[in-house]
């Protein structure tokens, strides 16, 4: 036990000296969109009035295959999924800028809209941001999403902070800088380093979390606290990435560590799309793996074809308390268009 506060207590150290250590100043895009479908053209703009009026949206048609362990059962579903972006700002006297952000997506095969809204104010040091925030750390040190319809899961931290918080992100030379915290005091903390060296791009991200994850068994609250790095490296139209993690969940007498490691590959020839990905994990010594495949062929400017085949699995329960309860391999096929 005291081991693992210790390594808390040290983690958060290093997450805050990490914001605070650079000088300088700059500005951080901000987006709602925690959604794999995240592929939006450049959005349309125009002005009312004193402010800049930024719209971008995905129509996607996607058919869905589900096989339920080794027997084929022929889950198909047949559903449309709508994205809406909009980004409203305008600049004031002292020349900040002030804006909101509104993204919704409503999923005709779940019958539910749900939307993400924040505010903000941009200055030369950043911008600071309050509404539907708590995945904004996460976009900003993620390793990058697959292309097509492929989703690799469990390549993040099981706990989550609430939704409405507030929080900040500023970019400093090639170091941006992001942190939000929720109303019961939690919080996610990252930084990313980006620089271009000839040919080749490298990409360098940490993220601390503390957290909170709600068990498998809907009636199980853990406390959380996690790190993790990401390393990216772009040649060409090719990149490769690797993201390591580490978590600790408690809920009463249960405390439990957790650890993974995600890697994949993605590369675009002409119009032709592809990637792949794994993940390997183990919770208190018990296995979670997933893996996913990517495929895009781009027919025109915003529309696209996409295929993406995933499979997840753990199962993983502890003194009576199931905490994960996962295992779906699925095919999704699609037509997509984004602007």
């Amino acid at each position: 036990m005291k081991k693992s506060r210790s390594s808390r207590a040290l983690l958060q150290s290093v997450a805050v000296g990490a914001i605070v250590m650079t000088a300088g100043s700059a500005q951080a895009q901000i987006s709602l969109n925690y959604d794999n479908l995240s592929s939006f053209e450049e959005p349309l703009a125009f002005e009312i009035g004193e402010a800049t009026v930024l719209v971008g949206g995905i129509v996607d048609v996607p058919v869905k295959l589900t096989v339920d362990d080794s027997v084929f059962d022929g889950d198909v579903d047949v559903s449309v999924v709508t994205n809406l972006d909009i980004n409203v700002e305008m600049q004031l006297a002292n020349r900040w800028n002030v804006g909101v952000s509104y993204f919704g997506q409503y999923d005709e095969n779940r019958r539910d809209y749900e939307d993400n809204v924040a505010g903000f104010i941009r200055t030369s040091w950043g911008s600071l941001i309050g509404g539907n925030v708590n995945g904004l750390v996460r976009e900003a040190t993620r390793r990058r999403r697959a292309v097509g319809n492929s989703n690799l899961v469990f390549d993040d931290f099981y706990g989550r902070t609430n939704q409405w918080g507030g929080g900040y992100s500023g970019r400093f030379g090639p170091t941006t800088l992001t942190g939000i915290v929720d109303g019961d005091g939690h919080f996610e903390l990252g930084a990313q380093f980006q620089r271009p060296i000839g040919r080749k791009d490298y990409r360098f991200t940490t993220r601390v979390a503390k957290a909170r994850y709600l068990a498998a068994d809907d009636v199980t609250h853990f406390a959380t606290i996690g790190a993790g790095v990401v390393g990216e490296f772009v040649y060409g139209s090719s990149l490769f990435d690797i993201g390591l993690g580490y978590e600790n969940l408690q809920a009463g007498t249960i405390d439990i560590d957790r650890w993974y490691v995600s890697g994949g590959a993605q590369t675009k020839i002409g119009v032709l799309s592809l990637s792949a990905a794994g993940h390997y994990g183990e919770l208190d010594g018990t296995p979670e793996s997933s893996a996913s495949l990517g495929v895009r062929y781009d027919i025109a400017r915003g529309l696209s074809t996409n295929l993406g085949v995933n499979a997840r699995k753990a199962e993983i329960a502890r003194d009576g308390v199931s905490i994960v309860d996962e295992d779906e391999t699925s095919a999704t096929a699609s037509v997509r268009y984004s602007f």
